[in-house]
């Protein structure tokens, strides 16, 4: 992998991060909650830009101690860039603290407190919007359409034929190509028969097909339906670019879940879990492939890979678990019931016991991830 490949691959990332952290941020600063400082970003900072209250100051390799000592700086936001290039943070007054201050978070109410804790997520998801927009504007939607058949093959027995439009399989409505892919992973074939539901010129018509055992490239058995499904993607009007956009984030977000599932059940093991180490390569891999086919290729496949992390990334924060967005929302919403917080101390166990069990988790896969580098 090129340095060249890293470097966008960071961006990349880089990006999708901003953009969550912009989102607390924004609503921050529209419920008048004090921002202390919105960086990008973990680590030593490398540059600061604040303001003393006449004009703005660009500083180097500043540290905590420097803005306490430096009160002129106490009410005034100031932007950082550090050191390693993965995360990054919206700090706010009275963020771990309650502090008696009207822009104070812990002074909030409620609702003002989870809408700016749910904006990071959301923006997530709107960030994967937009990017569907311009992908699907770009180069369309790929339609669930049979385009071959084996012949002998499970589905050409059953009646299904090539032009074929898949709308259904078992219980899951299909409206793009990749779910045809997915729906063996996430969904255990044993050789019942699936009821598969198509379109054939204009007309809806119903099969049942029992999925035939044979042996893949590697000698791996696995049930199969025997048809393939690589169909041109097509371009539509605003209209349906919107629908098959907003149904991107959607197909991205129910991936996402139904991953974790496999996961929580053992069904994928932590070795094919990837961090920030990970993603990088595979944004790498995803530059020199696409290279052979040109920039637009390569922009195009960026843009696709980044909708995945960005719809992920929403989804992962929004999980129930200590120092994430999910955690702190749960404490929100056991205080809206209880109609008072909880013991301070008890949130701050729970986010400070949450936090080092994320941290040990991170430094195990960011090692597995370099481990697979070489």
């Amino acid at each position: 992998m090129s340095i060249g490949s890293i470097v966008v691959a960071v961006l990349v990332f880089s990006v999708i991060i901003i953009f969550h952290e912009f989102g607390h941020f924004i609503v921050a600063k529209a419920n008048h909650v004090g921002v202390i400082e919105f960086s990008l970003g973990m680590g030593p900072r490398i540059i600061s830009l604040a303001n003393d209250g006449t004009k703005r100051k660009v500083l180097f390799f500043k540290s905590n101690a420097f803005f306490e000592e430096h009160p002129e700086f106490d009410d005034r936001t100031v932007y950082s860039w550090k050191i390693l290039p993965f995360g990054g943070s919206c700090m706010m007054l009275g963020e771990e603290e309650d502090v008696d201050d009207e822009h104070s978070f812990s002074q909030k109410s409620v609702l003002a407190r989870m809408a700016i804790i749910f904006a990071g997520p959301f923006f997530n998801f709107i960030l994967a919007f937009v990017l569907s927009v311009i992908l699907i504007a770009s180069i369309g939607h790929d339609p669930a359409i049979v385009t071959k058949l084996d012949q002998g093959g499970a589905a050409a027995e059953a009646g299904i034929k090539e032009g074929d439009i898949i709308k259904k399989m078992g219980d899951e409505n299909i409206v793009v190509n990749r779910e045809l892919s997915y729906y063996s992973l996430f969904n255990k074939l044993d050789g019942s028969k699936v009821r598969i539901e198509v379109e054939r010129d204009g007309k809806e018509m119903a099969f049942d097909v029992a999925p035939k055992l044979t042996k893949d490239a590697q000698g791996n058995e696995k049930y199969i339906f025997g048809y393939y499904h690589s169909a041109p993607r097509e371009k539509g009007g605003v209209l349906s670019t919107l629908g098959y956009s907003l149904y991107e984030v959607k197909f991205w977000i129910d991936t996402t879940i139904k991953s974790l599932g496999l996961m929580v059940t053992g069904q994928v093991s932590m070795d094919q879990v990837s961090g920030p180490v990970g993603i990088v390569k595979q944004v790498g891999d995803v530059i020199e492939e696409s290279k052979p086919e040109g920039t637009k290729t390569v922009v195009m496949n960026l843009m696709l890979f980044a909708i995945l992390i960005t719809a992920n990334l929403g989804v992962m924060n929004l999980l129930p678990i200590p120092a994430l967005d999910g955690g702190r929302l749960l404490f929100l919403i056991i205080e809206l019931i209880r109609r008072k917080p909880l013991p301070r101390k008890v949130e701050t166990y729970f986010n400070v016991g949450g936090f080092m069990v994320l941290m040990a988790l991170m430094v195990f896969i960011m090692g597995n991830d370099i481990l697979k580098l070489f």
